[in-house]
């Protein structure tokens, strides 16, 4: 198994925001934060993207709410996406005030 995941780097999607703007998105990072968070390397993960998790926390709250037929209203799951958009903002708020966009 995680000799396929060595090799998916080869696979990344390149990003039209980047080649159309020539500037990163405010997902940019997040195929690579993925892999290393499969591969078990959290830091890296955090360094290519860090709301990966907040991300991936949120999606599978989403798909649990519809699939369970919880509350899809719920306060709780609107807050989640509330703060993994503003964990979004201020990571790319970041990249740009520290001249880190590529």
């Amino acid at each position: 198994m995680l000799v396929i995941f060595s090799k998916a780097d080869g696979f990344l999607l390149p990003c039209p925001f980047k080649r159309l703007i020539g500037l990163d998105c405010p997902g940019c990072g997040f195929q690579r934060s993925l892999l290393a968070l499969v591969r078990g390397d959290w830091q890296a993960s955090l360094h290519f993207y860090p709301p990966t998790l907040l991300f991936l926390v949120s999606a599978l709250a989403t798909l649990l709410s519809y699939s369970l037929k919880w509350d899809t209203n719920a306060k709780w799951l609107k807050a989640l996406y509330l703060a993994t958009g503003l964990a979004v903002l201020v990571s790319y708020g970041y990249k740009i005030v520290t001249h880190q966009l590529h």
